[in-house]
C-alpha cells in the first residue's frame, strides 16, 4: 500500500507512484492497525516528514498513469498565457518601407532615362511642332524671292550653268526681319535666326539654284556654339506648291551634345520624316563649320557631311526639281557661306 504524506490519501495499485488529487511522490504506508488501536493523527500542513524527492522525477503529463475517466493530467503548474509577438508587424511594416522606397526608385530612374532620352537622342517633336503649327512661316519670309509654283517652275526650258557658286558677297537673298525670324548679310555670309517655337526656310533667289540632276554643297556653322534644337541645314528641289504651300527635301543637322542628322520632306505645309535622328560623330560641334552636300541623280537623293556617306532616299513625292534653300529653327543664330551647285 502506498500513502500520499500530503493529503494522507491511500492507494493499493503498487503501480500507481503519484498522488491522484495533487500530484505529490506516493511513500510506502505503515501496515495497518487495528480499528480499536488509538492511532495518532498528523496533520498535513504539520508533517515531519517531509517527502524526499524522487531520484528520477518523471518529465512531461502521466497520461498513461492515470485513470481513463480523469482525463489529462500534468503536475507541473499550468503556465500563464504568452502574449502575441508584435515582431511580425514590425516585419511587414518594414517590407511595406522598402516597397515604397523601390517604387520611388524606380520612377526616378524612369525619369531621368526619359529626361537624357528626350534631350540627347529625340528632337523630333521639337522639329514637328515647328512644321505643323508654323507651317506658313517659310512661306512668309520666301514671299518675295520666290513667287513661282511648282507646275512654272518644273516647265521652265531656260538652259542651267553645268556649275554655279554663291559666295554670299553679294546681296541677293531676302534680308528682312518678320514675326517668324531674322534673314541677313553679314562678313560675306548669309545668317539665319528664327524665332523660338518656329522655323525659317529660305529658297535660293534666281532658277540658277535649281537642284535637278545636280551636287549641291554649303557651308553652315553654328554661330553662337549651341546648335537650334531642332537643327539647320540645306534645303533641295524646293518649290512652292500651287496653294501656296512649301515643298522640299531637308537635309539638317543638330550640332550640340551627341551630333545628330535628319532627313524630312516638306509638303502641303507638314513635314515628315524620311531619316529620323541619327547621331554622327562626322559632324563637328560647337562652332566649327560643316559642310553638307546633296547628290541628286534622277529620284535617288544621297546624303553626305564633311565628304563622309549619311544616308540615301528615294523622291517619293516626285518633286524631281526646285531650288536649293536653307534652313534653321528656334532661337540661336546659325551662318551659311560658299554654296556651290554642279550639274
Amino acid at each position: 500500500m502506498k500513502r500520499c504524506p500530503n493529503c494522507n490519501r491511500t492507494y493499493t495499485d503498487e503501480a500507481l507512484n503519484f498522488c491522484l488529487e495533487d500530484g505529490t511522490p506516493l511513500v510506502a504506508a505503515p501496515p495497518q492497525l487495528d480499528n480499536n488501536e488509538t492511532q495518532r493523527y498528523i496533520s498535513p500542513s504539520t508533517n515531519p516528514y517531509p517527502p524526499a524527492a524522487p531520484s528520477n522525477p518523471p518529465r512531461g503529463p502521466y497520461v498513461n498513469q492515470a485513470p481513463q475517466h480523469q482525463g489529462q493530467w500534468s503536475p507541473l503548474p499550468a503556465s500563464a498565457p504568452q502574449k502575441k509577438s508584435t515582431a511580425i508587424w514590425w516585419i511587414l511594416g518594414g517590407l511595406a518601407v522598402l516597397a515604397v522606397i523601390g517604387v520611388g526608385v524606380t520612377v526616378m530612374i524612369i525619369a531621368i532615362a526619359s529626361i537624357n532620352s528626350q534631350s540627347n537622342t529625340n528632337r523630333t517633336s521639337d522639329a514637328n511642332t515647328n512644321s505643323n503649327t508654323n507651317r506658313n512661316s517659310n512661306t512668309n519670309s520666301n514671299r518675295l524671292s520666290n513667287t513661282n509654283g511648282r507646275a512654272n517652275a518644273n516647265t521652265n526650258s531656260t538652259p542651267l550653268p553645268a556649275s554655279f557658286t554663291d559666295d554670299f558677297s553679294q546681296r541677293k537673298w531676302n534680308a528682312s526681319t518678320s514675326e517668324y525670324g531674322r534673314l541677313w548679310y553679314d562678313n560675306d555670309e548669309y545668317h539665319m535666326i528664327s524665332k523660338p517655337k518656329t522655323f525659317v526656310e529660305m529658297y535660293g533667289p534666281s532658277n540658277d539654284y535649281n537642284t535637278e540632276n545636280a551636287t549641291i554643297k554649303v557651308t553652315v556653322r553654328n554661330v553662337d556654339g549651341t546648335s537650334p534644337a531642332s537643327g539647320y541645314g540645306l534645303v533641295v528641289h524646293g518649290e512652292r506648291a500651287k496653294d501656296n504651300s512649301l515643298e522640299d527635301y531637308a537635309f539638317i543637322i543638330f550640332s550640340g551634345p551627341n551630333p545628330q542628322y535628319k532627313v524630312v520632306m516638306h509638303k502641303g505645309g507638314e513635314e515628315s520624316k524620311l531619316t529620323d535622328w541619327t547621331a554622327s560623330d562626322v559632324i563637328r560641334k560647337g562652332t566649327a563649320t560643316n559642310q553638307l552636300e546633296v547628290r541628286i541623280s534622277g529620284e535617288q537623293l544621297t546624303f553626305l557631311i564633311n565628304g563622309q556617306l549619311m544616308t540615301v532616299v528615294t523622291d517619293t513625292a516626285g518633286f524631281k526639281r526646285g531650288r536649293a534653300g536653307l534652313y534653321s529653327t528656334d532661337e540661336h543664330e546659325v551662318a551659311f557661306d560658299d554654296m556651290e551647285i554642279t550639274r
